[in-house]
């Protein structure tokens, strides 16, 4: 069951990894979803050993599970629930500027392509000028 539990994460983390290198911001927020779900779903895993942790439900002498994979599941719902909510507020008031939801480069994007042209630029204006030099004369 546990290697069950595994692959579904690892199918999670792998959805959700693909979803957020999508430029659409809908595809983002819920592949964000998906791989906190993954993230949950290896820390419930990780604590399944054992009786539940749960007082008088059990012989003492028992092993019980660690409660505090369950605690930081619960903690991470809920921090996940608090983002989805900021990201889709952001999404709707980017919708309503721009009619789309589509991420647009950032200007430091675009300057950093800009400077790798002009880069290449000078190297082929560099290779051109070298091209005669150091070559045999007949």
């Amino acid at each position: 069951m546990t290697i069950l539990m595994a692959g579904t994460a690892a199918a999670l983390f792998s959805i959700g990894t693909y979803l957020v290198l999508q430029r659409k911001l809908s595809r983002i927020i819920i592949g964000l979803g998906l791989l906190t779900h993954g993230g949950n779903l290896l820390l419930i895993t990780s604590g399944r050993r054992g009786n539940p942790p749960i007082f008088g439900a059990g012989d003492p002498a028992s092993s019980f599970s660690d409660p505090l994979p369950q605690a930081l599941a619960l903690t991470a719902i809920v921090i996940t629930f608090a983002v989805t909510i900021l990201l889709l507020a952001l999404a709707y008031r980017s919708w309503l500027l721009t009619s789309d939801d589509e991420v647009e480069d950032d200007v430091g994007d675009r300057d950093v392509a800009a400077m790798k042209t002009l880069h290449e630029e000078i190297d082929d204006q560099a290779r051109a000028m070298t091209d005669g030099i150091g070559d045999p004369e007949p």
